[in-house]
């Protein structure tokens, strides 16, 4: 037998025997070789996989995607890591181009591929493609399912995610926690509420993910009830140290205004994290401890914790609730060396918190120094415009913003009502109560109806503030009913101001500030019987109004002073100021008004409790540490509050 071979310099004929005879057996070198190549390339290949998955826990994901080989295209796990990694630097491109590569190389079979992708897209906003790959997905599981739930929840579609709920044959946990979670998240407590009686029913366990979205649906409805229950459920448990659960407690009891027991269950943990620590300083901002939040604040500090963007929003808020001048620019100063102060709501609250303080320039600064435009920041410089009395020039940002192209809400309308409300610009008021409606299609509120209703009623307009109240499309309040009242009083209709009255005290027997401006109403037009009475049912009631104070910050130190209260140490000094400036203001020709103090008796007297009124007592004690010759412009010792 013979072949015929194609040698290199041309053909050659040689038998295949003697072919065999020149083949040599395989030395032990050569098998060594081989295994030494295998080990090089297996230790080349756990090397890869190292390297890409240290880079994707580093959030280098472009470096760890270069790093990809071919070679490794068949390993989930990396896969895996690179489609986690894509998700916080919100890389589409790249997570499409290792769906490409999951589909290329076989593993779009792969369950546990198919779910990272899935959750990819869902994390990405992307439900359509989300959509579409569940549905093409050969295998699912409860992880599948609860992904996609997830998604619909995240773009608010609550029925598409009830459907998928509704036909699952098996559920977990982790499926009823993410019902309730997405259901509460986005204010629809009652309904997750519901689902969580729903899951005890059904046997489930709740954990501390499941606990602490209930609380936040208990604290959103402000069922104290229904909260306590719950809290009685977590002790029994043993939930009662978890810091999500403490926290999700804690602002339930301070929504509802229980700060005591908030404040309790903070101070029980063992550990308190920046979570912790930040629902204790909102709950004492939301329930008027502005006091309280600064010294919270310090606090935290004292324990090691750094603030965060949310620390800095309630403590800034409770600086302007203070009109603290001083302090502000501290905690703007810190929001900066945190690296905050570029955070939106950040900013929105320091220009709240300078306008407040009377800082218009500042507020204005704050708001020019962020780039990009944000209808959060637009609206509460509009706001800031007219807490200063400049409507105009609220209106003036406010077609600057249209002119951009910015959206504007329900807040920016809010703010410009307040503009319009506290200038006297009636038409422009209504008409961008109109323009509300009818262009964007917002629905207004009973705040936006107060907003207009002060404004009709500064301008003396008191019929066609209480036809609005009346046939507005929302259900009045007492806010409302109490801004009109004050309306009456500013215009002495008292005939109406009893009318009004009894509206409000309908809507709260309480109401103390409506027992007060009737009394009032009636004071000023001599009606001393009708005065008495009204008194005298306040007392069967026990209503108690609270006494007016006025503070104000002096060298970092916040005064505070009350009508009749003597207990400032320099009250003294105080008075022989005030009685100094009085003279010399009378030698000018200021004669005090004393119809403003609707007591029964003579003008000495009026004169008297007119003089040791709380605001002219923090006035007095601020023209006391004014430096002589200290000019608007200079440098402020002092910022006078309310």
């Amino acid at each position: 037998m013979q072949t015929k071979c194609m040698g290199r310099f041309g053909p050659c004929h040689r038998s295949f025997s003697s072919l065999l005879h020149k083949v040599q057996p395989p030395t032990s070198h050569y098998f060594s070789t081989i295994a030494r190549e295998a080990v090089s390339n297996c230790r080349l290949l756990a090397n890869h996989k190292e390297e890409i998955t240290w880079l994707c826990s580093k959030g280098h994901i472009k470096e760890a995607f270069e790093t990809f080989k071919s070679e490794i295209w068949s390993d989930p796990n990396l896969f895996s890591h690179l489609l986690q990694a894509c998700i916080p630097r919100k890389s589409v491109l790249l997570g499409k181009q290792l769906h490409s590569l999951i589909v290329t190389s076989g593993g779009s079979k792969d369950k546990f591929l198919s779910n990272h992708l899935l959750h990819l897209y869902s994390k990405f906003g992307d439900v359509q493609t989300a959509v579409a790959l569940f549905d093409r997905m050969p295998r699912r599981n409860i992880m599948s399912c609860n992904i996609l739930i997830n998604a619909y929840l995240q773009s608010g579609d609550f029925e598409s995610a009830q459907s998928l709920f509704d036909v699952m044959s098996e559920r977990n946990v982790a499926t009823w926690n993410a019902m309730v979670a997405g259901l509460i998240q986005f204010e629809q407590n009652e309904k997750g509420l519901a689902l969580f009686s729903e899951m005890h029913e059904s046997l489930f366990m709740p954990d501390e993910f499941t606990l602490g979205s209930v609380f936040r649906g208990c604290a959103g409805l402000r069922l104290l009830i229904a909260g306590q229950q719950v809290h009685a459920y977590v002790l029994k448990c043993g939930f009662g140290f978890d810091l999500v659960v403490g926290s999700s407690l804690a602002h339930m009891y301070m929504k509802a205004g229980r700060m005591q027991e908030g404040e309790v269950v903070i101070k029980s943990m063992p550990i308190r994290n920046v979570v912790a620590w930040n629902t204790l300083i909102a709950g004492k901002a939301q329930n008027g401890f502005s006091e309280g939040v600064i010294d919270q604040y310090n606090m935290m500090k004292m324990a090691g914790l750094r603030p965060d963007k949310i620390t800095f929003v309630s403590v800034i808020s409770s600086c302007s609730e203070l009109a603290t001048l001083g302090q502000g620019q501290q905690i703007h100063a810190e929001a900066i060396k945190a690296g905050a102060s570029s955070v939106v709501a950040v900013i929105s609250s320091l220009i709240s918190m300078y306008s407040r303080c009377g800082c218009l320039e500042d507020a204005i600064k704050a708001f020019m120094e962020h780039e990009g435009s944000d209808v959060v920041l637009w609206s509460s410089m509009i706001a800031a415009y007219g807490f200063h009395g400049q409507g105009v020039k609220a209106i003036e940002l406010y077609e600057q913003m249209e002119r951009e192209k910015l959206e504007a809400n329900d807040v920016t309308f809010l703010s410009l009502l307040y503009a319009c409300s506290h200038c006297g610009l009636k038409d422009k008021g209504i008409e961008l109560l109109d323009l509300m409606v009818e262009k964007y299609r917002l629905k207004p509120s009973v705040e936006h109806y107060t907003c207009v209703v002060d404004l009709l009623g500064r301008c003396g307009c008191l019929e066609e503030a209480e036809a609005m109240i009346r046939s507005m499309p929302v259900k009045a309040d007492a806010i409302i009913w109490v801004t009109l009242l004050s309306a009456c009083k500013i215009h002495k209709n008292a005939d109406m101001a009893k009318r009004i009255a009894e509206e409000v005290l309908r809507i709260d027997p309480q109401h103390a500030a409506a027992y007060v401006m009737l009394s009032n109403i009636h004071a000023s037009a001599k009606r001393w019987q009708d005065v008495s009475k009204l008194r005298r049912t306040m007392r069967e009631r026990r209503v108690k109004k609270e006494p007016g104070i006025s503070w104000l910050e002096v060298k970092n130190q916040v005064h505070h002073f009350r009508t009749d209260d003597r207990s400032h140490p320099k009250l003294i000094e105080i008075d022989l100021y005030l009685e100094e400036l009085t003279l010399e203001m009378k030698s000018r020709g200021y004669t005090p008004d004393t119809g403003s103090d609707l007591h029964d008796m003579d003008n000495e007297e009026k004169e008297q409790n007119l003089t040791h009124h709380s605001e002219k007592l923090a006035i007095a004690f601020a023209l006391m540490n004014t430096p002589v010759g200290l000019s608007n412009k200079g440098d402020e010792e002092f910022t006078c509050l309310q």
